[in-house]
C-alpha cells in the first residue's frame, strides 16, 4: 500500500496519516477476524460435557469390572475344579450379565434392590402388601 505524500512535507501530516490508514486497516481487520471467530460456549455448557464425560466413564467402568471379575472367577474355577473351558464361558457370560445390570441401575432403568434402597434413604422401605 502507498502513501501518498503532503505537500508541505511536514511530519505532523504524515503521522496524521498512518494513523489514519492504521486505523482502518485495523478495523478492517476487526471486521474480517469477527466473521471467523467461533462463539464461545457459554460456561454451563463446559460444566454439562464434563458431567456427561463423567457419566460415561462411570458406566464404562462399571461394565468392564463385571466382565473382569467373571472372567477372573471363571479362570478361577477351570483351574481349581478342572473343568476348562466351560467355567470361564458360564462366568464370562454371567460376568456380562451383571455389567449390563449395573449400568441399567446407574441410569436408572432398572430399580435397586431393596437393601441399597434402605441404606441410601436412611429410612425403612415401605413393604408392599
Amino acid at each position: 500500500m502507498v502513501e501518498e505524500r503532503g505537500t508541505d512535507g511536514a511530519e505532523g501530516g504524515q503521522e496524521g496519516r498512518k494513523t489514519e490508514s492504521l486505523e482502518a486497516r485495523r478495523q478492517r481487520l476487526n471486521a474480517q477476524l469477527a466473521t471467523h471467530r467461533v462463539p464461545e460456549a457459554p460456561p454451563s455448557q463446559g460444566k454439562k460435557d464434563a458431567q456427561g464425560f463423567a457419566m460415561a466413564i462411570k458406566l464404562s467402568s462399571e461394565f468392564i469390572a463385571g466382565v473382569v471379575v467373571g472372567a477372573f472367577l471363571g479362570y478361577l474355577f477351570d483351574r481349581f475344579l478342572g473343568t476348562a473351558p466351560w467355567g470361564m464361558i458360564i462366568m464370562l457370560l454371567l460376568g456380562f450379565c451383571a455389567g449390563v445390570l449395573n449400568v441399567l441401575r446407574s441410569i436408572g432403568a432398572v430399580a435397586q434392590p431393596k437393601a441399597e434402597r434402605r441404606h441410601a434413604d436412611g429410612a425403612e422401605p415401605e413393604e408392599d402388601e
